[in-house]
């Protein structure tokens, strides 16, 4: 192992669960890492300009913020770092356009510091992944369309809502459901 922290391979953590980042970053140094936190997209910014950092866990949502957006902006700023997006809100349409934007995995929160790390430095698809044997759920299929249409606005629950036809609260409430199962 070098001697030198900044022989380390550098890691941006951002999440804004505070509890969450101190374990991960914990996780990550006792692996050989060095990291720094953040908990929104601004600091987030601000520490990848620091860091430059090799690798990016991101959350997809940052308070009211989306972490599509922070990797849209780590992406611009240095194409190479791998970045991999963790979500308790998993969904189709949210995965593509991360991949779109740069990153090079999506994660299902619980994840544990070895998946993540297998996922940053993962080049390849896996091809034996089966297809799911049964189609989603109506409920499942109404949250992938509330998603794709809040990644088509940009994040903007706001103008999602009024492309839905549908009162901004009542949006807003459905999204802060846990997404159900297929």
């Amino acid at each position: 192992m070098p001697d030198c922290e900044n022989d380390l391979p550098s890691v941006l953590v951002v999440d804004d669960d505070i509890v969450f980042c101190e374990v991960l970053a914990d996780a990550l140094i006792s692996r050989g890492y060095q990291v720094a936190t953040a908990h929104s997209i601004s600091d987030g910014m601000l520490k990848a300009g620091e860091l430059e950092p090799e690798y990016a866990i991101i959350d997809l949502r940052i308070g009211q913020e989306s972490g599509l957006e922070l990797t849209r902006q780590l992406h611009a700023q240095d194409p190479n770092t791998r970045i991999v997006i963790l979500t308790g809100y998993a969904s189709i349409a949210t995965a593509v356009e991360a991949i779109k934007l740069g990153a090079v995995h999506y994660l299902a929160k619980p994840a544990d510091a070895d998946e993540i790390l297998a996922s940053l430095h993962k080049d390849e698809g896996d091809s034996s992944i089966a297809p799911a044997d049964n189609p989603l759920s109506v409920r499942r299929l109404e949250w992938e369309h509330l998603q794709k249409v809040l990644a088509e606005c940009s994040g903007n629950i706001s103008a999602a809502a009024r492309k839905l036809r549908m009162h901004r609260r009542t949006l807003q409430r459905k999204l802060a459901k846990r997404p159900v199962k297929s």
